[in-house]
């Protein structure tokens, strides 16, 4: 069986608008028409009452719903990414003006699009992991304690997104199948909201099995409550809780070890080198998942009726063809790296820095640094030289290729194949790379092609100097003139890109480099059943929400907060050890402090939706954007920033808007804790 968002029955749509004054139907109205695709799963009408799921397929089919923002909105759009990563030491955003409310903290309001998407596919979800589980007691089937327990973990992810990037907020008891809304809702504690999310976590963890349901990794499963578990008790411990008298931290520590420990008996895997866990073939189903949001299968029929854009990798790549007469591939034709146009979420001088490149591959499996073009011989849609770029003297003159390079060419890198396929349009899939070389007509045969190669995004670092596969490479290690006049391909170095921590939004070298940037290709696919036709802003692979590694730098950071950081040495080397380079060992690691935990979620965990949280459980915020963010710190405000603003669509829906409070951002009269 597919996973559940990817399901072979029909999408079912409903939306319902309570008339009665007040008692009004708070998920339609926040979240949209709401939708879900699952196996075996009868219609659910809301719209009907609780009548409706005392009959257990179709209260199965509500149980669907709890699944529903992950791959519909929270992991399908850039909403939540640049809210869980905006506004850190590790990202900003390259343009001037776009998106600066989350990255920058100038204009954050309730209105703002990215945190109030994000309150609002996590509260309105609530009711219907409420209502799954208060009827349970009314139906009866053979999987109806694991789909509670389900329910119960989605329940405790949603609060805990919730509590982590909103604080205070409501611990909702609604139920969606009643539709009575609380429109005078009162705040809950922070210790409440980790109170609750435990005891979720906890009952669901008893009754949940070691493989999902029905074999369907779409579910969570044991790990995942339990993974989730660690981390809420990491986050809940940065609050100062602690449980029976035992700190959270404590508990972190705990519950992270005992699965890291018993790894086998909860299905639980580390790769023994970094660069498996990132290859294209191991993205469905990655054993090292603790928790996966499925993308859709584009070559089965339940696609159709799939709503996800799943378009992150838009904005997290910058777009080469900046340099048009030179990367000559338009974004919109670009069926390499996609249509990568919106450009919005840049690493900064430390997410670079932080990287030793010389030893850690990490580093180019987080971020593309050299981009070069592709030919679709295969399919026969472009020939090998299709995109090649003749070295002009115009083109020595402006990016300062070596005069040696005179009338030689730049060639492809990527061969791409293209599928027909009936319900999500033509499929595009990496073939292999061209060997360099490329100027000798021979290569242009396909049997030359270098094939096995793990993710067409990750590019060997460094790039040889003779390599004429690349239009340009973004180079860490800084390169003089005469340095750079050595390649065919233009060479920037990475530091000339910055004016101290920010990146230069002008032309600083009479070309248009200043556009381009290391770009994070962790949300980046290129494999049969990923793509959807023509529309290349869109790319369904699977998104991990929690992985293995997360819980060895939760049992290094638990063992560092209770201070006995030695304790945490061989959670930290173990994964800089699988990130060694063949024929470099991973440097020793002095002593460990709060920095050095900091520094390594950088490098295994950049870009995976845990670094505004992580810098707010350690209350760095505002000392790490001094540090490394100069233009966010310029507007962070210790006593606001903290918890994003109230989405002014639920605070339009209540009718105690003023004591409820928008979380301090001026569009009401108090904060409201």
């Amino acid at each position: 069986m597919p996973p559940i968002t990817n399901g072979d029955m029909d999408l079912q749509k409903t939306k319902k608008t309570m008339k009665t004054s007040k008692l009004l139907y708070m998920s339609a109205l926040l979240a949209g028409t709401l939708s879900f695709t699952a196996c075996e799963l009868d219609e659910y009408n809301p719209s009907g009452g609780d009548a409706n799921i005392t009959n257990y397929n179709a209260w199965r089919g509500l149980q669907a719903y709890c699944y529903s923002p992950l791959n519909e909105g929270l992991f399908s759009e850039f909403n939540f990414l640049s809210v869980a990563e905006g506004g850190t030491d590790m990202f900003e955003n390259p343009s001037k003006d776009y998106a600066q409310e989350v990255f920058f903290y100038e204009g954050l309001t309730p209105s703002v699009q990215a945190p109030k998407v994000t309150f609002n596919q996590a509260y309105t979800t609530i009711s219907t992991c409420n209502a799954v589980i208060n009827h349970a007691d009314e139906v009866e089937g053979a999987d109806k304690d694991i789909l509670v327990a389900e329910a119960k973990t989605l329940r405790a992810y949603y609060n805990l997104v919730l509590v982590t990037y909103y604080g205070p907020v409501t611990l909702s008891d609604e139920d969606i199948s009643t539709g009575i809304i609380n429109t005078r809702p009162k705040r809950n504690t922070v210790e409440e909201f980790y109170t609750a999310i435990i005891k979720d976590l906890k009952e669901a963890a008893a009754v949940l099995p070691v493989q999902p349901l029905d074999g369907n990794y779409g579910r969570v499963c044991k790990k995942t409550a339990l993974g989730l578990m660690a981390r809420a008790y990491a986050q809940g411990a940065g609050e100062g809780l602690s449980e029976d008298g035992v700190s959270y931290w404590m508990r972190a520590k705990d519950t992270a070890e005992e699965l890291i420990k018993n790894a086998s008996s909860y299905n639980i895997y580390l790769y023994d080198d970094v660069s498996d866990l990132w290859a294209q073939a191991n993205n469905r189903n990655n054993p090292e998942a603790l928790f996966i949001v499925s993308g859709v299968d584009a070559n089965n029929e339940s696609a159709n009726y799939m709503s996800v854009n799943r378009n992150q990798l838009t904005f997290t790549f910058c777009n080469p063809n900046k340099l048009e007469d030179l990367y000559k591939i338009a974004d919109k034709s670009n069926y390499y790296l996609g249509r990568v146009n919106n450009n919005a979420m840049a690493p900064t001088p430390y997410a670079i820095d932080v990287f030793d490149a010389s030893w850690d591959k990490r580093w180019e499996n987080t971020f593309m640094t050299a981009f070069g073009t592709f030919s679709m011989v295969t399919p026969g849609w472009l020939k090998y030289d299709n995109y090649g770029v003749e070295i002009t003297q115009a083109l020595i003159d402006k990016y300062g290729m070596g005069q040696q390079f005179l009338g030689d060419s730049i060639r492809p890198y990527a061969e791409i194949n293209a599928i027909a396929s009936t319900y999500k349009g033509n499929q595009y899939d990496f073939v292999g790379a061209w060997p360099k070389g490329g100027y000798a007509a021979h290569h242009a045969d396909p049997a030359n092609l270098i094939t096995g190669i793990k993710n067409p995004f990750v590019i060997d670092y460094p790039v040889d100097v003779d390599d004429d596969r690349f239009a340009v490479v973004l180079s860490k290690d800084y390169k003089t003139d005469a340095e750079k006049a050595q390649s065919r391909y233009f060479t920037v170095n990475i530091r000339d890109l910055f004016d101290g921590n920010q990146y230069k939004r002008q032309p600083f070298d009479g070309t248009n480099s200043y556009q381009l940037y290391p770009s994070l290709i962790k949300y980046n696919w290129l494999y049969n059943g990923v793509s959807e036709g023509s529309n290349l802003q869109r790319r369904y692979g699977d998104i991990m929400v929690m992985r293995t590694a997360e819980l060895y730098l939760i049992a290094a950071e638990a063992w560092e907060r209770l201070g006995d950081a030695e304790q945490g040495r061989k959670y930290l080397e173990k994964l800089r050890n699988r990130a060694a380079r063949p024929g470099t060992q991973a440097p020793a690691l002095g002593t460990i402090t709060e920095e050095t935990i900091l520094d390594e979620y950088a490098r295994e965990m950049a870009g995976e939706y845990c670094r505004w949280a992580l810098l707010k459980r350690h209350h760095l915020l505002g000392e790490r954007l001094k540090r490394f963010n100069s233009r966010a710190a310029e507007s962070f405000d210790e006593s606001i920033h903290y918890c994003r603003p109230i989405s002014n669509d639920f605070l339009q829906q209540i009718d105690n808007r003023d004591e409820y409070g928008d979380n301090g951002y001026g569009t009401t009269p108090t904060k409201g804790y």
